[in-house]
């Protein structure tokens, strides 16, 4: 059944932040998770100057600056937009898009969608929920549509639809959604709205057409340490806070999993190479005091319990009921009661 919505979609974006306990949160929108060294520059330091000195890493490879004072958004909006890390204000919240974080194709194709998309008035008013995922190893992320080789994902699901133009078939894809989506952010929550966006696409992009294979989407997380193979480290960041001190004049790429790949030559101290560190998979929500809602302390809680854990699963723990920044998957969770914290999974 479609989800009726009663209310705004609130998710926060570069400039229209969202008023936290602890100020301002930005999300700073990063397609594919490539940024470069001079542009992260700037990221950094308008977390020191304008934040409070912190950059999240979220389940969706973007970046978020939190404890902005009011008005303090502004000019963060405006070196950013300076730096090309804020291109439009239109189509600013709609710009989520999860590349396979090792793959260079799949930043470029990134790249391509991100301004195709961008290109389309009509996808300006695209929910900030909604999700375009790139390449196999993110396929298993919950997408609203992605590409995976020439396969078509919707509602995180193989649709069954071969495209030989993958951008011209996301485009299509997104522009009926946003047709038939009504008050709905997720493509899940449309009725048929799977069957709807698919013959749309078979319809009017260029050289789809029908499989009878089928494609199992999957996860496939990045492991910290050298990359073989690849002049280049994957580095953990515990619980996806990065002390926005750390690496100056580096290049990185965000990814889905809290971690960003580095140059080797990048300077990793005070983050996660090592698999077998207990606090890597280990994340959490803002947790009290940075959030109203939160019934407890809960980045003191994990970092606790993850110094003592048996096992190195991935694990989320969140200060109330609602779960914010539960990674997709299969995870450990850890939900705030007010009197304790009740284990899922």
């Amino acid at each position: 059944m479609s989800s009726d919505r009663d209310r705004p979609d609130a998710c926060p974006g570069a400039v229209d932040v969202f008023q936290a306990s602890d100020g301002g949160l930005a999300r700073v929108r990063v397609p594919g998770g490539t940024i470069d060294a001079e542009r992260f520059d700037v990221l950094r330091l308008a977390a020191l100057e304008l934040g409070d000195g912190w950059i999240e890493l979220t389940s969706r490879s973007n970046l978020q600056v939190r404890g902005l004072a009011e008005g303090a958004e502004l000019e963060l909006g405006r070196r950013l937009s300076a730096a090309g890390l804020l291109p439009t204000r239109t189509h600013e919240r709609m710009r989520n898009i999860i590349g396979d974080p090792l793959d260079d194709g799949s930043q470029a194709l990134c790249d391509e969608l991100d301004l195709a998309l961008r290109s389309m008035p009509s996808l300006g008013g695209l929910p900030g929920r909604f999700l375009l995922t790139v390449g196999h190893s993110v396929s298993g992320l919950g997408c609203d549509i992605g590409v995976a080789g020439d396969v078509l994902l919707l509602a995180g699901q193989d649709s069954g639809v071969r495209v030989s133009d993958p951008v011209a078939a996301v485009v299509a894809a997104a522009l009926a959604f946003q047709r038939v989506r009504g008050a709905a952010w997720r493509l899940s929550e449309v009725d048929f709205g799977v069957a709807k966006v698919t013959a749309a696409v078979l319809a009017t992009a260029p050289g789809a057409a029908t499989s009878a294979e089928r494609y199992a989407p999957a996860v496939t997380p990045v492991v910290p340490g050298p990359v073989p193979g690849r002049d280049l480290v994957v580095a953990g960041v515990p619980l996806g806070r990065l002390d926005a001190r750390l690496l100056p004049g580096t290049a990185v790429r965000v990814t889905p999993w809290r971690a960003l790949v580095l140059p080797s030559s990048a300077d990793p101290n005070g983050l996660i190479t090592d698999p077998d560190s207990p606090l890597w998979g280990v994340g959490s929500c803002a947790g009290s005091p940075g959030c109203a809602k939160s019934l407890a302390d809960v980045r003191t809680d994990a970092v606790a319990w993850a110094r003592t854990r048996a096992d190195r699963g991935p694990a989320h723990w969140s200060g109330c009921a609602r779960r914010c920044g539960r990674p997709a998957g299969e995870v450990r969770e850890f939900v705030a009661t007010g009197g304790g914290y009740e284990e899922i999974g």
